[in-house]
């Protein structure tokens, strides 16, 4: 097939969002590189050649596959099988992922809700996965924050790596009575939306389903529309807010949740249009929303903090000189968070330029806004570090007490 036969978004192809991840197949002489779809349109997945994966930045929808194939010398139809490929899985703009789209949410509306995701890392067997949450509370010592408790900041570090930090925050809130339902506020690490991202869809967790607050919901539909919803797709691979179900279940079991993603407030929509909702005006309807309901809500800001080392592109490993200018900078931003107000804290964030890559500052700033805490109280911060020091992630556990 020539170039000129393609359909336009082949033709001039735009690459949506995915995670690369190197892998090395049995018998191949050399990495490849797994494109993985954070929406999971597909079953189906690609593998490429590093090489190519330098190769997909160039495909924005702006120039056509003639244009790129000259500037990387390369022959047009060489290129073919590989958009093809791409149009396939879902993972380029154009009709064939819009398609996918509606598929997916169709399966999901009759579901009511989301497919399994990171929160069967715990493992299936809803017993065992309550057993191990027991265990790694009861291995935590107790902060002796009392019953005054009114949110938390706990990580979304995987398990393994990060359970200490997640129980020192839910241990915090073991005594607590039930409450009347739980904001959870994550980050969107993959996902499109550039806005807050809401979902009128359940989840799933080891410990069983969880229900969305339909009252909560119904009055953020009166307040904004549809367009908290517009991307609530990139709840099916966000893993910030299903971490914390399992524990939200075994806590307070039934109890139902408003799960929003929230982006980094110092950064504006891509595009002004009305069609997507901004961090200030949710946490507008949200406050009002919660303040109409009335009752006891529980606040959860689901943080990571630093990112550093070459995975997340810096030059050289880390070592035990940049982990400790990691802690020393999360230490200082952690008073900051903790005695400014959330716009200072914010302020400060911007002053710096966020320079170990805090991924969670947008939610930690809305939810010590809605909770209102008279102070906070840092429990334990921690950082993660693989032995070649390819990556570094901190993190930490906060109490929000009244």
């Amino acid at each position: 097939m020539e170039t000129n036969e393609l359909p336009d978004h082949l033709a001039r192809p735009h690459i949506r969002r995915f995670i690369p991840i190197g892998i090395k197949p049995k018998d191949a002489e050399r990495p490849v590189v797994l494109l993985q779809d954070p929406l999971r349109l597909s079953d189906r997945t690609i593998n490429i050649s590093p090489e190519a994966l330098a190769l997909l930045q160039r495909f924005q929808g702006e120039k056509t596959l003639e244009e790129i194939a000259e500037s990387v010398g390369a022959k047009s139809d060489q290129l073919i099988p590989l958009v093809k490929a791409l149009d396939e899985i879902g993972l380029l703009w154009g009709p064939t992922s819009s398609a996918m789209e509606q598929d997916l949410c169709a399966r999901i509306d009759g579901e009511g809700r989301l497919p399994k995701g990171a929160a069967f890392s715990l493992g299936t067997d809803a017993a065992e996965c309550r057993k191990q949450l027991a265990g790694w509370l009861e291995e935590t010592e107790d902060p002796e924050v009392g019953d005054g408790v009114v949110g938390i900041v706990a990580p979304h570090l995987d398990y393994g790596r990060g359970w200490p930090v997640y129980a020192a925050a839910y241990r915090a809130a073991a005594a607590l009575p039930r409450p009347d339902r739980i904001v959870v506020l994550g980050t969107n690490h993959f996902g499109i939306g550039d806005g807050v991202v809401m979902t009128r869809w359940g989840f799933e967790s080891p410990l069983g389903a969880v229900e969305p607050d339909r009252e909560i919901q119904a009055k953020l539909a009166e307040a904004l529309g549809e367009r908290a919803l517009a991307d609530q797709l990139d709840h099916v691979g966000e893993h910030s807010i299903q971490l914390h179900l399992p524990w939200i279940q075994h806590l307070f079991p039934e109890v139902p949740v408003v799960a929003a993603l929230v982006p980094d407030p110092l950064t504006g929509l891509i595009e002004d249009d009305g069609k997507r909702v901004g961090t200030e005006e949710f946490l507008a309807a949200l406050g009002s929303a919660l303040e109409e309901a009335g009752g006891r809500t529980f606040f959860i800001a689901s943080s990571d903090l630093s990112h550093a080392g070459p995975q997340f592109g810096e030059p050289r490993a880390v070592d035990e000189e940049r982990r400790g200018q990691v802690e020393k900078h999360d230490r200082e931003m952690l008073r900051r968070f903790i005695d400014a107000t959330p716009s200072e804290f914010l302020e400060t964030v911007e002053w710096n330029r966020n320079p170990t890559r805090w991924c969670s500052v947008g939610n930690m700033a809305a939810t010590k806004r809605l909770a209102n805490p008279g102070s906070v109280e840092l429990l334990d911060y921690r950082q993660a570090v693989d032995e070649q020091g390819v990556a570094l992630v901190s993190c930490a556990a906060l109490a929000l007490l009244k």
